[in-house]
């Protein structure tokens, strides 16, 4: 495959990973690792490791994202900031 295309995703991995870690909000975190397990599972992909890349986007951004969000949602705010 085309080593650009590779590396634009593996920069934008590293930039979701980061991001999650970095944002304050916590639907935002849970949205960013959503976005980070489905360009892992592009990665996994591209490297031709297809059993990982279904598992990934099964478990990795499917199931899990949506748990997140389904905590998220369930919390509440003590403070308003």
């Amino acid at each position: 495959m085309i080593w650009q295309i590779e590396l634009i995703i593996l920069v934008i991995v590293v930039i979701c990973g980061l991001s999650a870690l970095a944002v304050k909000d916590l639907l935002g975190a849970a949205l960013l690792f959503g976005a980070y397990s489905f360009m892992m599972c592009l990665l996994w992909a591209i490297m031709g490791a297809v059993d990982v890349a279904f598992t990934e986007a099964s478990v990795g951004a499917g199931i899990s994202t949506v748990l997140f969000l389904a905590a998220v949602f369930r919390t509440t705010r003590r403070t308003k900031d």
